[in-house]
């Protein structure tokens, strides 16, 4: 059923960029969004983030560390053939049981992959970007510990509004049943996101949002509030609130709610997915 919907999601898609890209210079006013940034940049939030669960009791082995570190490299400043623009990208994400006595990290998981993204404008000015991106995500480990899946993954993000960004994404996913059963549920079939700018320059709060596959079952919640002390400095004072499934890969069939706080790097415009 999931690869009829994503034929539905190409095909809208492809009848949406060529209804709406209407002239050739608005085709290049999107492109100059990507390459007014740097070659190499950030891709997700980069973060430092301290916190402790809010459903059992808080200890020295349920307080922890969550950080994430993430970047883009686009590789050519002229477009591809179709207007896309090709991209590396990776992302890590740990988990540090810091308080706890030797200091492990519990998980670590690596999200590298690549991508094509398309610039372009739908009706009213509004900047979007159409990317598909081919991704493995894995947290490096081996035997009954080895968490592991692969993607073919769809997207589409744009600002709908000077204080308003939307995102919708699908993807295919991969997956080694024998190692990982059930993972499929709860990694779901695609995710939907929006930041809303608060107070622009100084705040926002961002909205990440996981269906699993089951009714009401296996998905997530990422809310957060950001804090930018200082506009000509890109980094924010983050309270960020998980609940669901996923966070990690090495429990991912654990249901987890926790509430962190610290430090969050942004990309500086509105990020490809």
């Amino acid at each position: 059923m999931h690869f009829k919907h994503v034929l539905i999601f190409l095909i809208l898609f492809s009848i949406q960029v060529k209804s709406q890209i209407v002239e050739e210079k608005k085709n290049f006013r999107a492109a100059d969004s990507l390459l007014k940034e740097n070659s190499f940049s950030v891709h997700r939030d980069n973060y430092f983030l301290t916190g402790v669960p809010i459903d059992e009791p808080i200890t020295r082995n349920t307080a922890d560390v969550k950080y994430q570190v993430s970047f883009k490299l686009r590789l050519n400043s002229k477009p591809l053939w179709g207007g896309f623009f090709p991209y590396l990208m990776y992302t890590q994400k740990a988990f540090w049981d810091i308080y706890a006595s030797s200091k492990p990290f519990s998980e670590i998981n690596f999200n590298p992959g690549v991508a094509i993204v398309r610039p372009f404008y739908l009706k009213g000015g509004r900047l979007t970007y159409g990317t598909v991106s081919l991704e493995h995500e894995s947290n490096g480990r081996d035997s009954i510990y080895s968490r592991t899946w692969n993607m073919l993954a769809f997207s589409l993000k744009s600002q709908v509004s000077p204080r308003w960004i939307v995102g919708i994404r699908g993807w295919i996913p991969l997956v080694d049943k024998d190692d990982n059963p059930g993972l499929t549920k709860y990694v779901g079939y695609g995710e939907a996101s929006a930041t809303y700018q608060i107070k622009p320059g100084r705040w926002s709060a961002d909205v990440l949002f996981r269906k699993g596959s089951g009714l009401i079952n296996y998905g997530s919640l990422q809310t957060q509030v950001n804090w930018r002390p200082y506009k000509d400095e890109n980094y924010y004072l983050t309270l960020q609130w998980f609940v669901g499934y996923t966070e990690s890969l090495i429990d991912y069939q654990e249901h987890k709610s926790m509430i962190r706080l610290g430090f969050t790097i942004k990309p500086e415009g509105m990020g490809i997915f």
